[in-house]
């Protein structure tokens, strides 16, 4: 949620003050990384495998990558206001949203897709489709009439859309073709955000309960959901070393091992704090960088193949 203590809305904050509201909003959640660590290891694909890069492609489909990103945050931060989610236990400590919340998320999401349209025209039928199926994901993660977190489908359907979609949709805009190595590669950032999707529901498990979000955590219960976030996190640093000992990754995509330690911090972490939301967070911070770790020293590992 917006920052408890800034009380100015959308709505009614000058334009300049809208910009920083929006950037806080983004940046609050770690979507932004999620967003694009994924976009850049499909480029970096492209380089270190393919030997190929379009800079007008590249510059294009980041932006649309940007836009959906806030329009994911946007979305979530209105629907789950409209829902109380997060209002359950301390509602006069948050600060109002807005219908702006709601309008600055279609407009993310018209110009994400409008980028979508523009490249498929571009570059073959296949773009749309990617977007397609990230937008779907995005769009109804929160929003109603599906609300995928509410069904359990959310952390999956972040996994395909933070995974497969933005991977091979980034690498199709720059080679016109998809690959089944890019495919396994794709599975190291999609197992890591499915991780981060239900860690951090982890410490939301109460007030998500009361407000009927069937998400994975309320299926299996904290502690089951702190095994599962521990499998997920470590099923994306075994594909790392499976795929590199299987040849399909170059040899430095081993340097995403270097994540192991954030891991096994945040079991540790996990193990005894789950019960508390505030003694929780360490374990939240540990797998976060986990993620940013183990994926941007795996798209390290694909350039090199470029550069050597």
């Amino acid at each position: 949620m917006i920052p408890a203590g800034n009380q100015l809305t959308l709505a009614s904050a000058h334009p300049l003050r809208r910009i920083l509201l929006v950037l806080r909003l983004v940046r609050y959640r770690f979507f932004l990384f999620a967003g694009l660590l994924p976009y850049l290891l499909g480029a970096a694909w492209s380089v270190g495998v393919g030997g190929y890069f379009d800079g007008g492609a590249f510059w294009m489909g980041l932006a649309g990558v940007t836009c959906a990103v806030v329009g994911v945050e946007a979305f979530n931060e209105y629907f789950d206001a409209r829902m109380g989610t997060d209002r359950v236990f301390n509602p006069e400590d948050l600060a109002p949203v807005t219908d702006g919340v709601l309008w600055l998320g279609v407009a993310a999401f018209g110009v994400a897709l409008t980028v979508g349209i523009f490249l498929s025209v571009r570059d073959g039928w296949p773009v749309i489709v990617f977007t397609l199926i990230g937008g779907a994901a995005a769009v109804f993660y929160e929003a109603p009439p599906i609300r995928w977190v509410y069904r359990g489908f959310g952390e999956a359907a972040i996994a395909i859309s933070y995974g497969p979609a933005m991977v091979l949709g980034s690498l199709f805009v720059q080679t016109r073709a998809v690959t089944w190595g890019a495919f396994w590669a794709s599975l190291v950032p999609g197992f890591l955000i499915m991780a981060l999707a239900v860690v951090n529901a982890i410490p939301d498990f109460h007030q998500d309960r009361l407000v009927g979000k069937r998400n994975l955590v309320v299926r299996l219960g904290r502690q089951r959901g702190v095994r599962l976030y521990l499998g997920l996190a470590a099923a994306g640093l075994l594909t790392t070393a499976g795929g590199v000992l299987m040849g399909v990754f170059p040899r430095a995509c081993l340097l995403g091992m270097l994540a192991l330690p954030f891991l096994v911090l945040s079991a540790r972490q996990a193990m005894t704090t789950f019960q508390s939301a505030r003694l929780f967070r360490p374990a939240i911070r540990s797998i976060l960088g986990c993620y940013i770790v183990g994926v941007s020293l795996f798209t390290l590992g694909v350039l090199l193949k470029g550069w050597g």
